[in-house]
């Protein structure tokens, strides 16, 4: 009760603040790696969930490993598996995030396939070993291309569209992240329309805000 207060009465100046703050393209590094987040790109500097799901790559070993980033915003968890020694393939909607992250595979000397697409629509490979999905969650519709890497639609359409594609897939190993904001149970029961089930991987609370890993397996 009061972290959900104190986030309604903050809200409305954090929101001033972090769109005035991202109006221009704003550096983000993690272990030596940097990216330039767009203004149009979902940044990962004042949310939890990147950092969180960096914090979880670094302890699996991935050499050799395919990998998918789906939607990958600034591409730093792309980046970061890809250095260590996964084969990486980053996809995204957005193209002024692509390019971004085309520079900064130059700059950080790190290899990997950049891909534009929508989920899975262009992405010929039937099968990864991983695949890392940090989603928009919000119930609103979008109306841009920034605004899609938050709001996932009025009824939850993108992940209608996700569990669909992921159902007729064949990877091993499928980890999302989520919030306690979002309707988490809501989204358990899209899954499992698509005979899909979300298990808790990971449980991590900082600033008072729960995150999950959940992994998506095949029922």
């Amino acid at each position: 009760m009061i972290r959900q207060l104190l986030k309604k009465l903050t809200h409305p100046f954090l929101k001033y603040g972090t769109q005035k703050y991202f109006l221009k393209p704003r550096a983000y590094v993690y272990e030596g790696i940097e990216v330039m987040v767009m203004p149009d790109v979902f940044p990962p500097h004042y949310t939890l969930s990147t950092k969180i799901l960096l914090d979880y790559i670094k302890h699996l070993e991935l050499k050799d490993k395919t990998l998918l980033e789906l939607g990958c915003g600034s591409g730093i968890v792309a980046l970061y598996a890809a250095k260590k020694g996964a084969q990486v393939t980053a996809s995204d909607i957005n193209p002024s995030a692509l390019n971004a992250l085309k520079e900064a595979s130059l700059k950080n000397n790190i290899t990997l396939d950049i891909i534009n697409s929508d989920l899975f629509d262009v992405i010929t490979n039937p099968s990864y070993d991983y695949i890392f999905i940090n989603p928009p969650y919000y119930p609103k519709a979008p109306n841009n291309i920034k605004e899609q890497a938050w709001f996932c639609g009025e009824n939850f359409e993108y992940f209608d569209s996700l569990f669909i594609q992921l159902a007729e897939r064949q990877d091993k190993t499928i980890l999302m992240i989520l919030s306690q904001d979002c309707e988490i149970d809501k989204i358990k029961n899209m899954a499992l329309k698509n005979h899909l089930q979300l298990d808790i991987e990971l449980e991590r609370t900082r600033f008072a805000e729960r995150n999950y890993i959940f992994k998506i397996r095949r029922l």
